[in-house]
């Protein structure tokens, strides 16, 4: 009863475990608010790929079907109609509250694309917090762009 047996200290201490946890926690912290900028880019950046395929498919339309196509952006109400020749609305498109739609100048706000593919252009900045994106269509060859500022 008198002799103590020998005990093998596996395992870690309760210092080592806190500073293991505080790094892990100053980890997280650092990289949890680059998280959450990056996915603010991915929106903006989705919002604004469906912008531009608007006036993509508004073009193709015009071309295959060889009629007159325009789309009618309306910033204040946060839609995008795309009409023909006639006034036929075809499409409307609705853009979250979140983006800001600036056209460059008040006729760019209705894009007629011709079908020989050409348009009258027109220009737009879209802007989401500190994510801001430049539309460009061309008056020429109707083709659209898109360019981070």
């Amino acid at each position: 009863m008198g002799q103590q047996s020998k005990v093998d200290a596996r395992g870690f201490t309760l210092l080592e475990l806190i500073v293991t946890l505080l790094v892990a926690a100053l980890a997280v912290g650092l990289v949890a608010p680059a998280i959450g900028r990056s996915t603010e880019a991915v929106r903006t950046r989705a919002e604004v790929a469906g912008f531009s395929a608007t006036f993509r498919h508004a073009r193709e339309q015009a071309i295959t079907t060889q009629q007159p196509f325009t789309v009618i952006v309306n910033p204040t109400s946060r839609l995008q109609t795309v009409t023909t020749g006639e006034d036929e609305v075809r499409w409307t498109r609705t853009f979250s509250a979140r983006l800001k739609i600036e056209a460059d100048t008040p006729s760019a706000l209705n894009v007629r694309f011709e079908p020989q593919g050409n348009s009258n252009g027109g220009e737009f900045r879209l802007s989401a917090g500190a994510v801001a994106y430049r539309v460009t269509i061309d008056a020429v060859t109707g083709r659209v762009k898109n360019r981070r500022e």
